[in-house]
């Protein structure tokens, strides 16, 4: 605003009086407006870098992106680049910064610094447990998150896509006590890469010609943590079909290796066609296989991100920058059209509880659904999947998640549960699908 400094005539004095007062009034308002409060942006978090965040044998670079709206204790997504890439890059190329702001969780975006901007899975120090380079640092990222923002331990995870989705089975063998579940996106098996030679690329596995049984393949992965018997993260495998980079037949030897280690069938326990062209196979409820029939070697792509936030269980609980009003309508099957199966993997003072559930009715459950179930005593969960579990402890209800509401007629859905116990690790006597009682397979 410009105020004109010339004094007024004389013969108007009056009606200059009231003009300057009401100019000074304004003045006064557009000053008050100036330096009141103002409103903050929708959303102010933007990438940041952070240096010296712990052991970084390899000096890869970490960038890192905390929503405004944070969880009260956030989980932590490490979401590492392929060849060629940076992390910035993969900030703005993935759709993991915009779940975030929704979901309320962190996500570690590392940058490889060595030539061609690739991520070490091929040298003996990356293929085993705080052995050195990649993996150590990238451990330091994960470590930086949860100290700094109260993260929630129970809950980090790993994604990445060609050297990215390599890194993210070597670190679910490095470390299967920090990962609870990982998505790898045209990779190949933990240990698949390994070379003597000092070299990064290994030829024969990237053209689909390192073939174990899926007995190797668990043993390898095993391996790179000798003596670990606790539980071991779920995995979301994706691969293109025509992939001429890292071939496809290295899609069958990640599902060889992680059914192993999970100690399940490599034959399907379901399979279905999420979109055209796609072909999802699962196996227990510790992995999950998206094959994508003609498609190449960049095969990541928009709404991709969410699937793998859904298969983590981060679309569930935190605050959320989006509301939506829905209304379900439950088909509720009668009395003893539903079966469960309950199964567990105990250790110490904690366990694992896989949970399938079958629709032995003839109409399918839609809208969602609730199974209500009594955990024995001294059992708490402190972490699940594909179901959000209310209370801990006690009388339970696993409510379902966004994607597994149906059931159809003869089908299941699998969920589970991590918790702790203080000795008695039994089963629930008892199962209700949204008040009719099941039958315990």
């Amino acid at each position: 605003m410009h105020l004109s400094t010339s004094p007024p005539p004389a013969r108007h004095g009056a009606v200059v009086v009231r003009t300057l007062g009401a100019l000074v009034a304004a003045l006064v308002t557009v000053l008050a407006v100036l330096v009141a409060p103002q409103a903050p942006p929708a959303s102010a978090a933007t990438l940041t870098e952070v240096t010296g965040f712990g052991t970084n044998p390899s000096n890869l670079r970490m960038h890192i992106y905390v929503p405004d709206r944070l969880a009260a204790r956030p989980p932590v997504l490490l979401a590492v680049h392929y060849c060629t890439g940076t992390g910035p890059a993969f900030y703005s190329g993935t759709e993991f910064a915009r779940l975030a702001d929704q979901y309320g969780f962190i996500v570690v975006y590392p940058s490889a610094t060595r030539s061609g901007q690739c991520f070490d899975v091929s040298s003996p120090q990356a293929l085993k447990r705080d052995g050195g380079s990649d993996p150590v640092g990238l451990m330091s990222m994960v470590r930086y998150a949860l100290d700094r923002y109260n993260g929630d331990a129970g809950r980090v995870f790993v994604t990445g896509v060609s050297s990215g989705a390599m890194t993210t089975n070597v670190m679910l063998a490095n470390y299967p006590d920090v990962f609870q579940a990982g998505a790898a996106f045209a990779g190949v098996p933990d240990g698949c890469f390994a070379t003597t030679d000092g070299s990064g690329w290994n030829s024969a596995c990237a053209n689909g010609t390192v073939l174990k049984t899926p007995q190797e393949w668990g043993t390898i992965a095993r391996s790179a943590y000798p003596g670990y018997s606790g539980p071991r993260p779920r995995m979301q495998l994706w691969h293109g079909t025509a992939d001429d980079t890292l071939r496809y037949p290295n899609f069958g030897e990640e599902i060889d290796q992680w059914t192993n280690v999970h100690g399940v069938s490599t034959t399907p326990t379901s399979t279905d066609s999420p979109q055209s062209g796609w072909t999802r196979t699962r196996y227990g409820t510790g992995v999950e296989a998206i094959s994508l029939q003609g498609v190449g070697h960049n095969l990541y792509a928009s709404g991709m991100g969410l699937r793998v936030i859904q298969f983590f269980g981060l679309d569930q609980g935190g605050p959320t920058t989006t509301t939506t009003t829905t209304t379900t309508t439950t088909s509720n099957p009668p009395a003893g059209a539903c079966r469960v199966g309950y199964g567990t993997n105990a250790w110490n003072t904690g366990l694992t509880a896989t949970i399938t559930i079958t629709n032995t009715g003839s109409a399918s459950v839609t809208g969602g659904w609730t199974l209500a179930f009594t955990l024995p005593g001294g059992q708490v969960i402190t972490s699940g999947w594909n179901a959000t579990y209310t209370p801990t402890s006690g009388a339970v209800t696993a409510k379902n998640a966004s994607y597994n509401g149906t059931i159809a007629a003869g089908a299941s859905t699998g969920i589970g549960f991590q918790a702790t116990h203080t000795g008695n690790t039994s089963a629930p006597t008892s199962f209700t699908l949204n008040g009719a009682a099941c039958t315990i397979a």
